[in-house]
């Protein structure tokens, strides 16, 4: 319609009415292209915001599995350290405590890291839509460091822990399991991080039994320098994530502390 105008114009030579033409043109080209990136930047923010909606939720479910694994592994860290004491006399146990503390001392727990929209943040080159530089830093420094995995897969390949599942007979290992064992947890639950493993127990076994388990510790020397080394690695372990990763553990815990 407007061509037809122009022609019509241009043949009557109406000069005006053609630069109002053009003009009209030029402004509607323009308002297309600003409404254009109007809408492209109203889609980018609203990204933007649920990324970050996204990111957050992960890094509170991180926060809360960092300070659950910390914990965790410091009661089991205790327990490698009261087995190794009660086993060279520096504060002996009954034969009851030392299979409880030497069992858990094997322990292992893992949690499933929550970083599927970093990951996509990555693969899509889409971090820049991240506009709170605090919870993009966190985020980097908490994906990056695989300190957890290192607690985990050590623990899980730990000597001592072999060597004691080799050394206990399988019923008592059961009963220690049955009652004595990782009670279940369920994500988010700060108040219940410190029951899961450092409860009192009592072994439903016969004294005989219990008895002959605890010897076949006492008697093998090895078990004393294997739980050395399992509190060596536990201390080595504990320390990254509690000081030389201090910052993500400060960002992580103001993350999730958000709300509560």
């Amino acid at each position: 319609m407007i061509l037809r105008r122009v022609i019509q114009h241009v043949k009557k030579q109406e000069w005006t009415a053609i630069a109002i033409d053009f003009m009209i043109v030029v402004l509607g080209v323009f308002v297309g292209i600003q409404v254009s990136n109007w809408n492209a930047e109203r889609e980018t923010r609203q990204r933007g915001a649920e990324f970050s909606q996204r990111l957050r939720a992960d890094l509170k479910e991180e926060g809360w599995l960092y300070q659950f694994m910390i914990e965790y592994y410091s009661d089991v860290l205790a327990a490698a350290e009261r087995s190794v004491d009660a086993l060279t006399g520096k504060a002996p146990l009954s034969n009851h405590d030392l299979l409880v503390n030497a069992y858990r001392a094997s322990q292992y727990r893992h949690g499933a890291r929550r970083r599927s929209t970093y990951d996509e943040l990555v693969s899509t080159g889409s971090l820049g839509l991240i506009k709170d530089q605090k919870l993009a830093g966190v985020a980097a420094r908490t994906y990056r460091i695989t300190t957890l995995e290192n607690l985990v897969r050590e623990s899980l390949e730990s000597l001592y822990r072999q060597a004691f599942r080799m050394s206990i007979p399988n019923d008592v290992q059961r009963a220690l399991a049955r009652h004595c064992g990782d009670r279940p947890l369920k994500l988010g639950d700060y108040e219940g991080i410190a029951d899961v493993q450092g409860y009192p127990c009592t072994l439903e076994l016969p004294q005989d039994a219990i008895d002959a388990a605890a010897t076949s510790l006492r008697s093998d020397p090895m078990m004393i320098r294997l739980l050395r080394l399992r509190i060596a690695d536990l201390e080595t372990r504990l320390g990254d994530l509690t000081s030389n990763n201090r910052d993500v553990f400060e960002g992580l815990r103001d993350i999730a502390m958000e709300g509560r």
